[in-house]
């Protein structure tokens, strides 16, 4: 097949890379990647599957453009919350972004980054590897800004900060399966709040 030096055949006019992936975000994350078929994503999309393998590449490569669209849009208050001037601060943020994220109307409930590959089979081994890395990757920033919070007398000195990052990463996790399964943004936000009332005191 040839392509054209001025842009990949089958592409349609006024076509939106941009909003594409936003459309396509929206369907990884509300079936999963292998729940997520072709046609559900071009159909979502707007253009042909010619065009999006030319502009995005195979399916895992749009899933990884969408994860990254994901962290740096609706999963972009971890990062945010690490800007706390306490670390109870940066606890509570990270439960009330995760609440806030997981229960929008607009959007689907639950987290891309937990739910895309929960039941992936062999062949996505590539796309499950890559979501614990995602989610390692979020535990290790909150680690840091916990041993930190440790070092300057924030946190008591013999607090675990990796034990302690597992818990809040644990339990956002869990807010975000409840979430999906049709909890409420109130209940889920008292159960956070709940989990904070035994936080570590300097």
């Amino acid at each position: 097949m040839e392509t054209k030096q001025n842009g990949p055949i089958g592409r349609p006019r006024g076509f939106d890379a941009d909003e594409a992936l936003e459309r396509a975000m929206l369907v990884f994350w509300k079936h999963g990647y292998e729940g997520a078929s072709t046609a559900n994503l071009t159909n979502a999309m707007g253009i042909s599957t010619t065009s999006m393998y030319a502009a995005f590449g195979n399916k895992e490569k749009l899933f990884r453009k969408a994860l990254e669209r994901y962290t740096e849009g609706p999963s972009a208050y971890l990062v945010q919350a690490m800007e706390e001037p306490t670390a109870l601060g940066v606890a509570t943020a990270i439960l009330a972004g995760t609440v806030r994220t997981t229960t929008r109307p607009a959007s689907p409930h639950g987290c891309l980054g937990v739910q895309g590959a929960l039941t992936v089979s062999d062949s996505g081994q590539e796309v499950r590897d890559l979501l614990v890395d995602w989610r390692n990757n979020g535990y290790a920033l909150i680690r840091e800004r916990f041993q930190r919070a440790v070092d300057d007398g924030d946190l008591p000195a013999e607090t675990d900060a990796g034990l302690l990052a597992r818990y809040i990463t644990t339990l956002a996790y869990g807010i975000a399966v409840q979430a999906a399964s049709g909890l409420g943004r109130d209940e889920l936000q008292e159960m956070a709040d709940a989990a904070l009332r035994g936080w570590p005191l300097s």
